[in-house]
């Protein structure tokens, strides 16, 4: 199993009770090839599984994130991994079956196995 598969394996297992069981979409991000969601979020973007969404193999902004929303969330990702601080950013999202989810996202650094993830938790507005 390569290195990256191995750290979104331990993670999906180390927050699997929070995935399952939180009222808010998440996912947990390494890179455009290595993210977990849960099921919530994998259905707001129209997503039939986590499986399904997390197997695009787009970059990540160009596959799922409004275009005029990804600078803001690309800039909040690299500031939490940098500071190691959570941020908040408004995000629009781009649901599979075309249209658009608002929201607002929280997302904080984690590391498994010496890897920096982030960790995001989604709500709609």
């Amino acid at each position: 199993m390569h290195e990256h598969e191995a750290v979104i394996e331990e993670a999906r297992k180390q927050f699997g009770d929070i995935l399952q069981e939180s009222k808010q979409a998440i996912y947990l991000y390494l890179d455009d090839t290595h993210k977990t969601c849960n099921e919530k979020f994998a259905s707001m973007l129209g997503y039939k599984s986590a499986e399904e969404w997390a197997a695009v193999m787009k970059p990540f902004t160009e596959a799922f994130v409004e275009q005029q929303s990804q600078h803001r969330l690309v800039s909040a990702y690299q500031d939490a991994m940098e500071s190691k601080s959570g941020s908040h950013v408004d995000v629009t999202w781009m649901r599979k079956t075309g249209g658009y989810v608002n929201t607002k996202v929280i997302l904080v650094p984690i590391s498994v196995r010496g890897e920096l993830l982030a960790l995001h938790f989604i709500a709609e507005v």
